[in-house]
């Protein structure tokens, strides 16, 4: 299972990377704790982009175990106007909220 959240936690930080624009904005502070059962992960970049998050690992050792993030991020638009989004990512499927994100 620790290989498993370790995958979880390097496959959003590559997520993060591919997902940035080409304005070569660099890390200006990062932080990540992997453990067992869960990790937390803080990043900031300098082109104002922020990120923290939060992981638990549920129904340990059962058939039912399954991760459940929480977490919210930040950019700055095209628009100049801050942009944020806050989610939960669990048995129920990744549920973002924020602003300007049309409700259902």
């Amino acid at each position: 299972m620790k290989c498993a959240l370790a995958i979880v936690c390097l496959g959003l930080c590559v997520a993060l990377a591919t997902a940035a624009p080409t304005n070569d904005a660099t890390i200006v502070s990062q932080a990540a704790d992997v453990r067992p059962d869960g990790y937390t992960l803080q990043l900031e970049t300098s082109d104002g982009t922020k990120r923290s998050e939060e992981a638990i690992l549920n129904n340990i050792g059962t058939e039912d175990e399954a991760i459940s993030v929480k977490g919210t991020y930040s950019y700055v638009g095209d628009d100049g106007v801050t942009y944020q989004v806050n989610f939960v990512a669990d048995q129920n499927g990744y549920q973002p909220e924020g602003a300007h994100i049309p409700k259902v």
